[in-house]
């Protein structure tokens, strides 16, 4: 019984320390949000450069701890002013989700340039502190456990403080309140939205620092995860209140401490996911917030909106590509173009089924990839174990896909505006993280090896030139199936609820079930894709469909036009194509994509092609 009692309290510590951290970047979060009513997906970045940070002025400079902590949080300032004048300002008049997209393409570049500055392996936090503990009844708690909840609790109280008593923060409040007349009674509102930024990233930065220390580990790769997190705490609690928001943090922390000591440390993301889905669900406006002060909900799409129309090549130009590419392999130098175009010809087909849900029906797929999960599993676990034939294992991830991720998103589809964009960012981080903790069904960690070559009527593709082929003919066959729905009353309905789904229900048109149709439909191409990705390389796994991949498919439809099938194709054959030319600056690869976004939605945020 005391063992039993001890173990318990120590994870109630775990989880009030962690549950600290989670405030400080849920607090920069709603604090973001209040005054720009924009969720910061860069938050996660800013949190791993202060991790970062910390760890090169403690252990390449040899600061103290006393001076090293705000020197990490002073770095945060600096990024968030950056972040705020470059990646936030230029778009804020945009509308739509295009600030929201160019915070991720802040957060791509930070990500990248970490890399670069610091290569992509993690590091190990030096010890700063001793290691001694101190018994408090059943609880074992150390200096490091005390400094975390000390400086978390001094940052509340000087926030607090800031926000209740100096001018600055009464004009943060009277932008949250209501921004337009903030504006016109006086309130230099360039410079407060400037503040928040500069206070949250602060915040966020400091977290990161305080959490390396604490699994003396940081990594470029670890901001991400850590934004979803702060975002979820964010949401757990009430995005329209920062003291709201820090409850979640403690809330979500003692949750995931808890779940891993009943269930094991591999479902603390998908304890966590799971509890950001249930919330969007089922109070979006959080525990602790006010019906109407979460996110907006307005389209979330509406910044793509066509400002020209859209690039439609005539049927003759369609036909000379189309006969340009299947005769390529006949003069093609050797495998190694064709290997480069099979994967940008899978690429394409993800992005066809993204841009038709994203364009077509205005559902902001972010967690798009774990489509494409769900049908590389099904076709590899059929053909593998179930020992079916190419043809009907690929056939069947399609209709897998496009069952589980009709089943999955349904819910999520009742909601609108940035919600539903998060909620699918949510789902695709739980079909991920069932992946990864089914190991009796995918092999886990370890992923599927040896899926064997596709045969398709007696003969092996195993050759460049066979998958060229493969992959060719099944997007020119996707492409022209989903453009025949964007042109059927179908396509034409699911336009009318993007640009105005209030007009369109007032018609007798369904949302939920147009949504839903449009998503199935998306759904089984992502799941094609996804077998020939898992048929292709023969390996797949939990990390080969990542969020990341989601983010990069969204740029590609970007690039070329949301909406415009050939803009997809289009910007996918650029961004894989990109790549092979940065062979040498590996590592700048999420530059260079970062730099394109944010390009792109200033300068042409319809698409190179348009869009429909």
């Amino acid at each position: 019984m005391g063992a039993s009692l001890q173990l318990w309290a120590g994870q109630v510590l775990n989880g009030l320390v962690l549950g600290n951290v989670y405030a400080l970047l849920a607090a920069g979060l709603a604090l973001v949000f209040g005054v720009a009513r924009l969720v910061n997906f860069a938050h996660g970045s800013v949190y791993m450069a202060g991790s970062f940070a910390g760890w090169f002025l403690v252990s390449r400079l040899g600061w103290p701890l006393w001076a090293a902590l705000p020197g990490a949080a002073f770095v945060g300032v600096a990024l968030g002013l950056l972040i705020e004048r470059l990646a936030v300002r230029p778009y804020r008049r945009s509308g739509g989700i295009a600030p929201l997209l160019a915070t991720l393409g802040a957060g791509m570049m930070l990500d990248s340039l970490a890399e670069i500055l610091f290569s992509p392996n993690p590091r190990s936090f030096p010890a700063v502190l001793p290691s001694t503990r101190y018994s408090l009844g059943p609880v074992s708690i150390g200096p490091l456990d005390l400094l975390i909840l000390g400086v978390s609790a001094l940052s509340a109280i000087a926030l607090f403080a800031f926000l209740k008593f100096s001018r600055a923060g009464r004009g943060l409040r009277a932008a949250a309140q209501d921004f337009e007349a903030a504006q016109q009674m006086g309130v230099r509102v360039e410079r407060v939205g400037a503040a928040a930024f500069a206070i949250a990233s602060g915040l966020g930065a400091l977290a990161g620092a305080l959490i390396g220390m604490y699994y003396n580990f940081i990594s470029p790769s670890s901001g991400f995860e850590a934004g979803l997190k702060g975002f979820t705490a964010c949401v757990l609690g009430g995005l329209g209140s920062v003291p709201a928001a820090m409850a979640g943090g403690l809330a979500l922390g003692l949750g995931e401490s808890l779940g891993v000591a009943l269930l094991g440390s591999s479902f603390r993301s998908l304890i966590s996911f799971g509890l950001l889905l249930a919330v969007l669900f089922l109070k979006p406006e959080g525990l602790f917030g006010k019906r109407g002060g979460g996110l907006e909900r307005g389209a979330a799409v509406g910044t793509f909106l066509p400002l020209r129309g859209a690039f439609k090549p005539p049927r003759s130009l369609a036909i000379f590509l189309a006969i340009a590419a299947l005769a390529l392999p006949l003069v093609a130098p050797g495998p190694y173009l064709l290997q480069i175009l099979t994967g940008a010809w899978i690429s394409a087909l993800f992005a066809l089924s993204l841009s038709f849900v994203a364009g077509g029906a205005g559902v902001m797929s972010l967690g798009h990839a774990g489509l494409m999960a769900i049908g590389a599993y099904a076709s590899g676990l059929l053909t593998l174990k179930a020992g079916w034939p190419f043809l009907p294992a690929f056939l069947a991830s399609g209709l897998v896909a496009a069952l589980l991720g009709s089943l999955l998103a349904f819910p999520a589809l009742k909601l609108k505006g940035h919600y539903i964009a998060i909620a699918m960012l949510g789902l695709g981080e739980i079909v991920n993280q069932v992946i990864l903790n089914w190991d009796a069904l995918t092999q886990g960690a370890m992923g599927l090896a040896g899926i064997p070559a596709p045969r398709i009527l007696g003969l092996a593709i195993t050759s460049a030139r066979g998958f060229y082929y493969l992959c060719l003919i099944v997007l020119l066959g996707g492409g022209a199936v989903l453009a025949a729905f964007l042109r059927s009353p179908l396509g034409r309905t699911l336009r009318a609820l993007r640009e105005d789904e209030l007009a369109a229900a007032s018609l007798g048109i369904g949302p939920r079930s147009y949504k839903s149709l449009a998503f199935a439909i998306g759904a089984f191409f992502a799941g094609l894709a996804g077998s020939l990705t898992a048929h292709l390389y023969t390996y797949i796994s939990h990390e080969t469909f990542g969020s990341r991949d989601s983010i990069l498919g969204l740029t590609m439809v970007i690039l070329g036009g949301l909406g415009n099938l050939w803009g997809a194709v289009l910007g996918a054959l650029a961004l894989t194509a990109l790549p092979e030319l940065l062979r040498f600056a590996a590592q700048g690869r999420g530059l260079v994509f970062g730099i394109i976004l944010l390009l792109v939605l200033r300068f042409r945020p319809q698409g190179l092609l348009g869009s429909e």
